[in-house]
């Protein structure tokens, strides 16, 4: 007697399958294409800080003038070692919130006028809470005495600190917002960068000059790891899905 071997039909995939599919090879190109972007922004990240690294050791230069300010740029220009002639304006000096290695305190912004009539914020330096609330850091109004200020090209920082705002009307600061602040003083178009100090005094004297850090946040390399490896887990996750539905294709038509 003959035996009959039966076949169920093979079992196809179906819509959700090749949707799913489709899904994962979405996301296989965006994680991707982040990756390769984290890439791009890492060679820019290290040759700005290579750029800004050589620059900070180079001979200061004139201030830009009015002329120009519109080519200022953080890429161009932030770091950049400057000299100023002119006079200090008086009145009281504007403290912007500060957190340093000598502890939490005020960068202490004074304004200046250039021999060549403009006028720019200097920041004088760091001067700590309990100093803040004890000294008078004011330039007296007969005070015209003529000085040449060294320092780095620094440019405005708007909208406040990190989840912190400034209070104009309060005269509380947490950022250094040139045009909030000049807008504040009434001191009519300034600059639109300040310069840090950098000539040094005695430890015991505050302001304290040449605490500028410069500093980038570079974490492109751990974004384009975690990118990758995203990209990584959703292609083998892909893999496994198609070979399990040809080897279910397969046994079934065994």
């Amino acid at each position: 007697m003959a035996v009959q071997h039966c076949h169920s039909p093979a079992r196809k995939p179906g819509w959700k399958f090749y949707a799913v599919i489709t899904l994962l090879l979405a996301g296989i190109a965006a994680t991707s294409a982040l990756g390769v972007w984290q890439v791009q922004r890492r060679a820019w990240k290290l040759d700005l800080i290579n750029r800004v690294e050589t620059r900070i050791h180079a001979a200061p230069v004139d201030a830009p003038g009015p002329d120009d300010w519109a080519g200022l740029t953080h890429a161009s220009s932030e770091y950049s070692p400057v000299k100023i002639e002119g006079r200090f304006l008086p009145g009281q000096p504007l403290l912007a919130k500060a957190v340093t290695d000598l502890g939490s305190g005020f960068w202490v912004l004074q304004p200046f006028r250039a021999n060549l009539g403009f006028v720019v914020l200097i920041n004088r330096g760091f001067v700590p809470d309990a100093a803040a609330k004890q000294s008078d850091m004011s330039i007296a109004p007969g005070n015209a005495t003529v000085l040449t200020i060294t320092g780095l090209l620094r440019l405005s920082e708007p909208d406040g600190g990190f989840l912190r705002a400034n209070k104009p009307d309060q005269d509380r600061w947490y950022s250094r917002d040139l045009k909030a602040m000049a807008t504040a003083r009434n001191l009519g178009p300034v600059a639109p960068y300040f310069i840090d100090a950098q000539e040094g005094t005695s430890a015991e004297v505050y302001p304290r000059p040449g605490l500028t850090k410069v500093t980038f946040h570079n974490s492109h390399t751990v974004y384009l790891m975690t990118w990758f490896a995203l990209a990584l887990l959703l292609s083998g996750y892909t893999v496994y899905l198609i070979r399990d539905a040809f080897f279910t294709i397969h046994d079934s038509t065994a």
